[in-house]
């Protein structure tokens, strides 16, 4: 019987530089045996999206599809299914069992919710005797590989970033090695006939959704594309990065959300710059990081504020005041009467992006303007933004809020009409 493993890919949506399908592909090459891919249509997600015109859900199809098209030509095929992947990834792991499965891959999570499905997912495979292996991919560094000089968690950025480069130093080379997969594997995924059936999947009604306006397309051709074209304006990015109206920023959060491309790509792209507005995107790259540590550490902060003092602060509240729910639809709509807060509103209901500017001065709105509590301004990103991720989008609005890591005081307020005099007078 030839030996299997199975590939799951998730936030990982790509077939080069995939730290789990390197591992998967190089153990079924060492037992000569045969890797299959797999993703599956996460109704456990899919179900709680509120709009089923969701971007994401055709951003995520674009980049499967595009998968599945480079599969084909090298005489393979992903498996897709559609279902919950508590439900739907133990039935295919029974299934291919009795074929030759001896090892499930699959790269990390970080969400709360996620790491206990990996944990049930764990626990079947242990009692069927199949491995489950997952690894290191959506960041450079996680967990406990950046701690302070007293092996503590870092609680603020600055000194979180000089030891995140320190680090770096020590071996660059090999922390943003490429991971080598189908240009050096290719001969071991299994031949199409051996991939089991999908479900069906060929247009977005068929998973339960409808088609959508895109503006920034899916798949790793599209992310590779903008990437080249920010590196050839990225010397400019340190000046332009705050002006919402002009091409300042990459616009590749979604790609880096979704892992169409890999962070280390990205940074080797950075790094290699050795420009100032390089390294200055390089710093941003590393809040990333910064934040998806803080929700390793501190899960907690996913409803309750990072500085547990803050739990304390009365906020107004839409459900119990007719006033207070007038202004929070306002902010939603893009009605506010401040032209740059609504713009940004605007821009997110529209497009499903907005600019890191706007998000800061959005966001300091509802909480230290209108005193809505940062929390619902979270769930509205989460249910509007093409990029969005529980660890970034939570620890932004902590920032802006004054509960979170790396805070300031109550004092910091984004002024909505002397930002908008600065940074777009128009």
């Amino acid at each position: 019987m030839t030996p299997l493993t199975l590939m799951w890919f998730r936030r990982d949506l790509r077939l080069h530089d995939n730290a789990a399908f390197y591992h998967a592909l190089r153990r079924a090459q060492r037992e000569n045996g045969r890797c299959i891919p797999f993703f599956c249509f996460d109704r456990e997600i899919l179900d709680r999206l509120e709009d089923r015109d969701d971007r994401r859900v055709k951003f995520i199809w674009q980049s499967v599809r595009e998968m599945e098209t480079v599969l084909e030509k090298l005489g393979s095929r992903l498996c897709v299914r559609h279902g919950r992947a508590g439900e739907v990834l133990p039935a295919l792991i029974r299934e291919l069992k009795s074929k030759g499965l001896n090892g499930v891959y699959a790269n990390h999570d970080y969400e709360p919710g996620p790491l206990e499905r990996d944990r049930r997912i764990a626990a079947v495979c242990a009692g069927l005797g199949v491995d489950f292996f997952t690894s290191k991919d959506h960041v450079v560094f996680e967990k406990e590989e950046v701690l302070t000089r007293a092996g503590t968690p870092q609680r603020v950025y600055t000194p979180y970033k000089k030891a995140w480069y320190e680090k770096l130093s020590g071996d660059p080379v090999f922390f943003l090695k490429a991971y080598p997969t189908l240009e050096k594997f290719a001969d071991v995924l299994a031949p199409a006939r051996r991939v089991p059936v999908s479900d069906p999947h060929a247009t977005l009604g068929e998973i339960g959704f409808g088609d959508s306006d895109l503006r920034l397309e899916g798949g790793t051709d599209a992310a590779r594309k903008m990437l080249g074209d920010f590196l050839g304006r990225i010397d400019a990015y340190g000046q332009m990065r705050n002006w919402p109206a002009r091409k300042g920023v990459s616009y590749l959060s979604v790609h880096l959300r979704f892992g169409t491309l890999s962070i280390r790509e990205i940074f080797r792209a950075a790094l290699g710059c050795k420009t100032e507005g390089a390294r200055k995107w390089a710093d941003e790259l590393v809040w990333r990081e910064f934040y998806n540590a803080i929700l390793h550490h501190h899960p907690q902060t996913v409803d309750r504020a990072f500085r547990p003092e803050f739990e304390s602060v009365v906020w107004d509240d839409p459900d119990a005041d007719a006033g207070v729910a007038a202004r929070w639809e306002a902010w939603c709509a893009g009605k506010t009467g401040y032209p740059i807060v609504d713009a940004a509103m605007r821009q997110l209901n529209q497009t499903g992006y907005m600019h890191n500017r706007l998000r800061m001065i959005a966001a300091s709105f509802l909480t230290k303007d209108l005193h809505i509590h940062w929390k619902r301004g979270e769930r509205y990103f989460a249910r509007k933004l093409l990029d969005y991720d529980l660890s970034q989008n939570v620890g932004g609005w902590q920032w802006s809020a004054s509960t979170g890591a790396d805070g300031q005081p109550y004092f910091r307020i984004f002024n909505p009409v002397s930002q908008a005099e600065t940074w777009d007078p128009e």
